[in-house]
C-alpha cells in the first residue's frame, strides 16, 4: 500500500526557485491573468523566505548567494522589472523587500544583480519612464526612452514602488551615475510637480538622493553640466507649488553646501541671477497672504534663507561679492534688516547659532551698503508689492528698472 500522501514535500532548490519565477513572470503573457498572477505572488514568497528567512529559521547564506547568481544569470532581474506594472499588490510588496537584499548580496566578492543593472542600463530608464499596467506586458529588454510613452511616476499604482526601487539602486555610485547623465534625469523637474502628493513627495526623495548621496559623483556631473541643470532648477524654484518650492529650497542648500560641491557653490554665488530668485521668494514670503498654517512653514522657509543652510546667507557672506550682488544688497537694504530683525527661531525656542549668525547678516549688509557707491549704473532692484505674486515670479514680482 503506498502512503506517498504522507511525503513530505521537498523544499525547493535555488535553481528551481529561480525557474519557478521565471516560468511565472513568463506566464503572464500566455495564461489568464488571475492564474498567473497567483503563481508569481506563491513564487515570491518563496522567494523572500529564502532570500530573508521565514521567522522561525535564518535564511542559509549559500542558497541565498545561490538564488541571487541563478535570478542574474537567468535575466529574472529584467523580467521582475519589466512585469512590475501588471503584477498585484501583493507580488510588489514581496519584490520591494526582496530587492535591497538581492542588491547587496555579494557573490564572490561581488554585487552580482547591481553587475546585472550596470550591463541593462535601460532597466533602471524603464523603473523612470515605464508603460502603464496596460501596456506594460509588451515592453522588451531594450525600451528606450523616445518609445516610452507613459510615466511611472505617472501611475499612481506604482510610482511609490518604483521610487523605493530606485532608491535602493542610488545606493550604488554606478547606478546613481548613470541617472544622473541619462535624459531620464531630467524627468524628475517634472514628477516633483505633479498634483498628487504622495508621488511628488516620492519624487523629491528619489531626486534628493540622487544629488546627495555621492558628494564627488554630483560635482562632477554638476560641473559637466551646470547652465543645463541650474536653468531646470530655476523653475522649480519658482514653481507655483508653494510645496515645490519649499522642498527644493531645502534640497538646493543641501547639496550646495556639501564639500566636493565647493567649486559649484562659490560659481554659484557669483551669478546675479540665482540671488534674484532668492530675493524674488523672500518678496513672496512677505506679500502672501498665507494661512496660520502655511506661515508657520514659510517661518522654516525665511530661515533657510537667511541662516547658514540656505544659499542666501552664502551670498551675504561671500567675501568676494560681484558688484552686482553688492548692488542688489545694497538697494534692498531697508526691507532686508526689517525682515531680518523681525525674524526669530520659532515660537518658545532659543538658539545662539541662530542669533550669531543673523547678526552677522545683518553687519554684512550694512557694511556692504556704506561701502557699495550707489551711482554705478546696473539693474534697480526693489522689493515691493507684486500685482500677482504668483503670476511670473521673475516678471512680476521683481521690479526691475534699467538705467
Amino acid at each position: 500500500m503506498s502512503f506517498s500522501f504522507f511525503k513530505i514535500l521537498r523544499p525547493k532548490t535555488p535553481p528551481e526557485v529561480a525557474k519557478s519565477i521565471k516560468d511565472s513572470l513568463m506566464a503572464l503573457d500566455t495564461k489568464t491573468v488571475v492564474e498567473a498572477l497567483e503563481e508569481v505572488e506563491k513564487n515570491f514568497v518563496t522567494m523572500r523566505c529564502m532570500l530573508s528567512g521565514d521567522g522561525e529559521s535564518e535564511p542559509n547564506v549559500d542558497q541565498v548567494s545561490q538564488l541571487v547568481e541563478e535570478v542574474c544569470k537567468g535575466d529574472i532581474i529584467a523580467l521582475i522589472i519589466h512585469k512590475l506594472p501588471v503584477l498585484g499588490w501583493e507580488a510588489r510588496k514581496d519584490l520591494i523587500h526582496c530587492w535591497s537584499i538581492l542588491l547587496k548580496q555579494k557573490v564572490d566578492s561581488k554585487y552580482c544583480c547591481v553587475e546585472y543593472i550596470e550591463q541593462h542600463p535601460e532597466l533602471l530608464d524603464f523603473l523612470v519612464v515605464c508603460f502603464n499596467c496596460n501596456h506594460a506586458a509588451d515592453a522588451s529588454g531594450d525600451v528606450g526612452i523616445a518609445m516610452l510613452a507613459l510615466h511611472s511616476y505617472d501611475n499612481k499604482e506604482i510610482a511609490l514602488n518604483c521610487g523605493i526601487m530606485l532608491r535602493e539602486c542610488i545606493k550604488f555610485p554606478a547606478l546613481a551615475k548613470y541617472l544622473l547623465e541619462s535624459p531620464s534625469f531630467e524627468l524628475f523637474f517634472k514628477f516633483v510637480e505633479l498634483p498628487n502628493f504622495d508621488v511628488a513627495s516620492d519624487a523629491f526623495s528619489t531626486f534628493k538622493d540622487l544629488l546627495t548621496k555621492h558628494g564627488k559623483l554630483v560635482s562632477e556631473f554638476l560641473a559637466d553640466h551646470y547652465s543645463e541643470f541650474f536653468d531646470l532648477y530655476e523653475k522649480i524654484l519658482t514653481s507655483t507649488n508653494y510645496v515645490t518650492r519649499r522642498q527644493s529650497l531645502k534640497i538646493l542648500s543641501e547639496f550646495l553646501l556639501e564639500a566636493p560641491n565647493s567649486p559649484i557653490m562659490k560659481r554659484y554665488i557669483q551669478e546675479v541671477r540665482h540671488l534674484k530668485v532668492m530675493m524674488t521668494l523672500l518678496k513672496f514670503i512677505q506679500n502672501a497672504h498665507l494661512t496660520h498654517t502655511t506661515m508657520s512653514l514659510a517661518f522654516e522657509i525665511i530661515v533657510l534663507f537667511m541662516l547658514s543652510r540656505h544659499p542666501m546667507y552664502v551670498f551675504v557672506a561671500n567675501p568676494n561679492k560681484p558688484r552686482d550682488v553688492k548692488f542688489i544688497l545694497t538697494k534692498n537694504r531697508e526691507k532686508l534688516l526689517e525682515l531680518l530683525h523681525n525674524l526669530s527661531p520659532g515660537k518658545g525656542s532659543e538658539d545662539e547659532q541662530f542669533e550669531e549668525e543673523k547678526e552677522f547678516i545683518i553687519q554684512e549688509i550694512e557694511r556692504v551698503s556704506a561701502n557699495h557707491s550707489l551711482s554705478c549704473s546696473l539693474e534697480r532692484i526693489i522689493i515691493d508689492d507684486p500685482p500677482d505674486v504668483l503670476s511670473n515670479p521673475i516678471a512680476t514680482e521683481l521690479r526691475i528698472d534699467v538705467t
